[in-house]
Parts: C-alpha cells; structure tokens; sequence
C-alpha cells in the first residue's frame, strides 16, 4: 500500500505539471479518445465519476469533458437495470482487486495512515467539483471499493493520456519555421524572375515556384475562397498564406496607431526605476591614488597663461583694478544714447539722405554783375513760360541791390520751402544696385590654342586625280595609303606621304561610301556603289598580307544552315568573275535597295550597310567568315541615316532623321534613344573611349553626347553656317573635326577626362578653308591619321587635302 500511495501522488503531481500543456496542445482526437475510456470503463459507477471529477479537478482541461460525459451518462434513458447489470460486473471486478490491496495494507501501519489521509484527501477534493446524482439511480448504491479500482482506473488512463501528450506536444511547435525558409538572405528577388525556382533551403534544395494561375483563375479562387481577402502571398517562398484572427487583429491595431500587444496598459502607474536623489558614495573601494591629484596638461597650459598675462599687466587683480577706479573721473551717459550721432537719429533701415540743394551762384546775389541781369527779350521769354515753370533757365528774375539793408523779404520763401517739403516728402528714394558687366566676363575664360598644340593647322598635301565629287575617304591601319570613292565611279589608292595614286579601281556606280578593314592582318577595303557592297583587295603594302587575304577569302564555308526568305530576298552572296577577280574584287554583296553606307566592325569580320530606302530591311550585319547576312530589325525605327559599332562593347549606334538609338547586339535590346533636337541627322562619330558621340546634323549644329551622362546633348556646337556632313575623332590625340557646306574645316580641341566628376573640355582651335564651291556643296568627307595630328577632308571639288601641324 506504501508503493501504491507514493504512485498516486506522483501522478497526481505529473497532472498538476502537465495541466497547462495539455490545454493548448492537446487535439480534439485525443480529447474523444480519454472520453471513450472512460466512458466504457467507469459510466456504471457513480462514486468512481465522483473520484475521477475529484482527480481531474488539477486538471482543468479534463474537468470539462469530463463533466459532459457524466452528464450524458446520467440523462442517458438506458433503464436502472441495465445500469444496474453493469454495476454489478465492476463490483465483481472491485472486490478481487481489494482482496489484493487488503494483503498490501498488513505491511506497514504508517503505510496505512499515509494511505488514509491521502484518500480523504482526495475524497475532499472530489466533493468540490462532482456534481449531484439524481435520487434513486443505481449510481448513489455503487461501494467504496468500486469507487477506488475507478480512481485507479481514471488515474492509469489520466496518465497514459498526459505521457503521449507530452511526447507529442512538440510536433506541431512552430518556433523554428524561419530556419526552414529562403535562405539567399536579403537579395531582390527579381533576380530570379528567369528562373524556376525561388531560392534554396537549408539542404540546399531549391525552393520551386508555386503555380500561378491567370485573371480568370484569380477571380473564381476570390469568389470561391472564403479566406481570399485574409491570403497574402510571402515574397520569400511564393507561397500563399492564410493570415490568422490574431493577425488581422494586430493588423488592425498597428493600423490604428495602437500598441499591438493587446495586455499593454498604456496608463500604468509610472515606476523609478532609478532613482532621483543624487546619492555620495565613492566610486571605488580603494583610496584615490596620487596621481589622480595632480593637474592634467590642459590645465597646466592654462595655469601657464594665466601666469604669463599677470606678469605681463594684462591681467589685474581685485586691488589694481579698485585702485584703477578711484582715479577715474566719473562718466555719463545719455538715456537715449543713440540720439547723439545723426546716423543713429534715423528709424529708417539703410536710410538714403535727400539730395541737397546747389549752392547760391552769382544770379542769387544782391548785387549781382550785369551779364546776370535779365534783359527784355529774356524777361519776355521768363513770362511766356508762367505755365511750365520748369522749363524757365532759372526760378526767379535777378535784381540789383545797392546794399544789403535794401534787400526786402522774399514772397515766395514760403512756398518754395513747402514745396521742398513736398519733395521731400512724395519722392520716392532707393538704392539700386548697378551691376558693371564686361563683355569679357561673359565669354567662358579657355585656355590659348598655342597650349593645346599639335593640331593640324596647315595645308600639307593636296590629292588631285577625280574628276567629280568625292564622297568618302578612309585610311589603312597604318596610315601609310589613303581610299577614296568618288562619283566618277572610281575608287583610288594613294600614297599619303607623297600624294601618288597607287592604283585606281573602276565600279558599275557612283561610289557612296568606302572604309578599309581594321584588321591588319586582312587586306581588304569595303566599298559601297549603287545596290552592289564589294570587297576589294587593293593589292599594296605588304605582298605576304594581300596573297594570305586572297587564300582566306578564296576558300568558302560550307554550311547546311537554310537562309531565311527575308534574307535571301535582301542580298545574295556572289564570287566575281575572271575580269573583276583581277581589278581587285574578291566578294560582291547584291541588294535590293542603294548602299549609301558601309562601316566595319572593329575586329574586322562583321560589317554592316544601310540602305535608307529599306525600311525594315535597311540595316544589314554581315559576316565574312561564314559568307552569311542577317537582318537585326524588324521594324521600321525611321528612315536610318547611317550606323556604326562601338569600338569595344558589343553595341550598335543606328542613327534615323531625329534620334539616335543605341542597340544591345547579344541581348537584342535598346539600350539608350538618344534626344538630338535636330530635324536630320547627317552623321556621327564615337569617341575612341566609346563613351561621347558626336553627331553632325544637316540643320548647322553638331551634337557631342555624354553617355553617362544623359541622353540629351551636353553640348551644342553652331560653328557652321550650313549643313555639317562630316565628324570625327582621333584615336591619339584630344582632336576631333567637323566639315561643312560652307567649305570650312573647323578643328578643335575635345578633351574626355576618366574623371567621371569632370565634364570634357570642348575647344575650338582652327578653321580651315581651301576648297572651292561646287554645286552650293563643300566639305563631304573628314578623316584623321591613325598616327599622326594630320587631317585629310575630301570635298566636291574632286580634290583630297591633307592638313599636318
């Protein structure tokens, strides 16, 4: 019975522990589960429902369910003699158990007391909560000993339920639900809008997209759905979550500018938690050690000064400076001491003094010289003017006194002085401020062209050899041969430091544009006449370059890839014949439209031709290694005027009548449209950095555009007087230079620091003009050495002139 005793109140202790557990984590199934054990064990027994009310009143949980099933046992209709039977079957079953714990209770007498007093315990426990039996039923005539096999019972499945509950409260504990989720940390999550996946997991796993539905989807889900308008959806895992009462609830408050913990008094009592009264105590338990007394270095400094100034008198002490009291005269000072000065009379804030009077001269005087004196023609004119006093030569008539006694009283002291009041008083007096402008100070102060030097400034050599205009000009790597197309349909080679013209090429059309290939390991030139882009091999310079670009280009590539119909429709592919092979022409390139201009790609395998006339089709990037051509556009931007490749990106300059449109080429995407303001673009030029353009416009302006800067100029450059048909950079050197209608070259000075803070320095340095006038056209092409500050411009007199320092 010892061992019996001590279990019960363990268990009775584990279901005061586990009470508060039990209440929030314990499921409905576990709650219908404890009601049916004790329901079919113990329904019969009326003093057992009381013992098990008494065990269950530590635990509230249980107390509740509890009492329903006693409830519905008692108000159940099954007769007192079923009732009965079964009371019957648990008496049975209470007596042999009693026999068993009456051989327990003979072993130890203090057992049994323990035992005694625990049971009445209990028994006091149970008549607080039990509820009352109806008279009468078979549950008031149940024994004691039933009542105990019951509490047993109720206390071994009371157990039972309280050790699987504590084994399972922790399954649905949410306390680690962030270590589970996105762990990419605080990164945007656009960056994974091409992917599949949201992220990863702690396993490393990734975080798989959710599906998501459409509109229509959406729409049924919000009509569907009772908890659509409580659904979020968490941006770290593109799940949907269904917010809780407790949820909207803090929502709602943190919405109303509450405090969001509900049990927060805002109007509790104030508590000091420290407190007000400035308290002495030392601040350590050991004295204060010696060098804590002596005076810092400030202070020493200080005290240095001190003594210094009183050596020196600056300082006084308090007898010195009685005794500096005593002879002093006593002083006194106005009320009102602003009141003595003239200035400080005025209440005006930066009062202006009214103008004074001139001073009497020789007309004023008593007895004035007689060429003073008014004569009859002026007294005359004085009178005739009664009604515009103001035009009169002087106020009043002079006269002639022969002493000062004889002076009478002035009849009009009077009212001059009131009218001087009047003056005083009416007119309106103010400082203006005069601003002093120099003309100089206007223009922006540059620096001398002299410091700026070299730069092309002379007529060096002139190429004379075409008998029309010539549009283009391009040199080769080296600078040592000159390329120029004309429309006599020739295209020529010169010499650039002698001025020869090495060999002369004859075309089927006037010659657009031409460009030799910045590779210098291919010797090839583009040349761009009538519907027909050539590629031509000059045949000058080295001998081992010209023979390995004709073995390059004489073996074809064989590819099974179909050509595209718009393609094909486009330009077609062509080996010359025999008599244009030996004239220098390697590949021909048919289109469709005219080619007015050819540009290369700065690696020397792509090139690109406009055709203005194409619309859609009118920019083509063709490749010559592998003989193909591709169209990038599909849609007309606009008429395109001429293109050029960034000199190290992979981008595409494509300029139209008004804009001016920078293209990804990997991406297939716009970058940047650039605003020029202007009615039609002629050309441009890219920097060598490849961060400012240049843009020449057929409406007298050039266009230098910053790219990082903004895509509005940031400076407009009016130095001609008609259409501007060339521009270009130099390579080397801070030069670029622009030709016009006008027969002008105009040189200047374009300074791109790597300072992204420092905007570039634009100067204009020469204008050159030794073209003559064809046909109301001047300057076509502009061109700089590779090497050298030398410029070469060609124009529509035919002639090519190279300009040196």
């Amino acid at each position: 019975m010892g061992n019996k005793q001590k279990t019960e109140k363990n268990l009775k202790r584990r279901i005061v522990k586990e009470t508060a557990k039990l209440e929030s984590e314990s499921d409905q199934s576990d709650e219908e589960d404890f009601l049916n054990v004790v329901n079919n064990e113990e329904a019969d027994s009326s003093d057992g429902d009381e013992e098990i009310e008494d065990s269950e009143d530590e635990n509230n949980e249980f107390t509740e369910e509890e009492s329903e099933a006693d409830s519905d046992v008692l108000s159940a209709g099954g007769g007192e003699e079923e009732d009965a039977d079964e009371e019957s079957e648990d008496i049975d079953d209470s007596e042999d158990e009693e026999i068993d714990e009456e051989s327990e209770k003979d072993e130890s007498a203090s057992d049994q007391e323990d035992e005694s007093s625990g049971e009445e315990e209990l028994q006091n426990e149970s008549d607080k909560v039990k509820t009352k039996p109806k008279k009468g039923s078979a549950i008031e005539k149940t024994s004691d000993s039933s009542v105990e096999k019951t509490l047993n019972k109720s206390k071994t499945t009371i157990d039972s339920a309280s050790i699987a509950n504590v084994f399972h409260e922790y399954d649905h504990d949410t306390s680690d639900e962030e270590d589970i989720r996105n762990t990419v940390g605080n990164v945007p999550m656009n960056w994974y809008d091409e992917y599949k996946h949201l992220g990863y997991d702690w396993d490393g796993n990734q975080i798989i997209k959710p599906e998501t539905g459409d509109q229509l989807d959406a729409f049924l889900k919000k009509m569907e759905d009772p908890d659509f308008w409580r659904t979020v959806k968490d941006p770290q895992t593109g799940q949907n979550v269904v917010l809780s009462d407790q949820d909207i609830e803090l929502i709602k408050r943190i919405k109303a500018q509450k405090i969001p913990d509900v049990t927060f008094d805002e109007y509790a009592p104030w508590i000091e938690w420290f407190t007000s009264e400035v308290e002495q105590m030392p601040l350590r338990k050991f004295p204060e050690h010696k060098r804590s007394f002596l005076p810092s270095r400030h202070e020493a400094k200080q005290v240095s000064k001190l003594v210094h100034a009183l050596k020196m008198g600056w300082i006084k002490t308090r007898a010195e400076q009685a005794a500096l009291r005593a002879k002093k005269e006593p002083e006194f000072y106005m009320l009102w001491q602003t009141d003595d000065g003239a200035e400080d009379m005025r209440r005006i804030h930066k009062h202006i003094s009214a103008p004074k009077r001139l001073l009497p001269g020789h007309a004023e005087s008593y007895n004035p010289p007689p060429e003073y004196l008014f004569d009859a023609k002026e007294i005359k004119q004085w009178n005739k003017l009664k009604n515009a006093p103001w035009k009169r030569k002087l106020h009043f008539v002079p006269q002639k006194f022969d002493s000062l006694r004889k002076v009478p009283a002035y009849p009009r002291f009077i009212k001059e002085r009131f009218l001087r009041c009047l003056d005083l008083y009416l007119c309106p007096r103010a400082i203006k401020m005069k601003l002093n402008i120099e003309p100089e100070s206007l223009v922006p102060k540059l620096p001398s062209p002299k410091d700026l030097q070299p730069f092309p400034n002379v007529l060096a050599i002139e190429y004379k050899g075409h008998t029309d205009m010539v549009r283009s000009i391009s040199t080769d790597k080296s600078g040592q041969f000159l390329l120029s197309g004309s429309d006599d349909c020739t295209v020529k080679v010169w010499e650039v430091n002698t001025g020869r013209c090495v060999k002369t090429i004859v075309t089927d059309s006037v010659v657009r544009s031409v460009e030799w290939c910045p590779n210098a390991a291919l010797s090839l030139v583009l040349v761009a006449s009538g519907q027909e882009v050539m590629l031509i091999n000059p045949n000058v310079g080295d001998f081992v370059v010209s023979s390995k670009t004709d073995s390059v280009l004489r073996e074809v590539p064989k590819s099974d890839a179909a050509v595209p119909e718009r393609v094909r429709t486009t330009v077609q592919w062509a080996e010359p014949d025999e008599a244009r092979y030996d004239r220098g022409v390697r590949i021909s390139l048919q289109h469709f439209k005219e080619v007015t201009q050819v540009t290369w790609h700065g690696k020397g395998d792509y090139f690109a031709s406009v055709m203005p006339d194409g619309q859609n089709r009118s920019v083509i990037i063709s490749q010559i290694s592998r003989r193909r051509s591709q169209l990038p556009f599909t849609k007309s931007k606009g008429l395109v005027q001429c293109v050029l490749f960034h000199p190290t990106k992979p981008c595409l300059f494509v300029a139209t009548q008004r804009h001016v449109r920078i293209y990804d080429l990997v991406k297939q995407t716009l970058l940047k449209k650039l605003l020029t303001n202007s009615k039609w673009i002629s050309t441009m030029a890219v920097h060598p950095g490849g961060d400012n353009l240049l843009v020449g416009t057929y409406d007298r302006k050039m266009l230098w555009f910053d790219l990082d800067l903004s895509t509005k100029p940031y400076q407009t450059l009016r130095l001609h007087g008609t259409a501007v048909r060339g521009v270009a950079f130099h390579r080397r050197y801070p030069l670029f230079a622009s030709g016009s209608d006008d027969r002008s070259l105009i040189v200047s000075h374009g300074m791109v620091y790597n300072d992204l803070l420092q905007n570039p320095l634009i100067v204009p340095l020469k204008r050159l003009q030794d073209h003559d006038d064809f046909n109301d056209f001047g300057i076509f092409g502009v061109h700089f050495h590779p090497l050298q500050p030398w410029l070469f411009s060609s124009g529509a007199d035919g002639t090519i002139k190279l300009y040196s320092n």
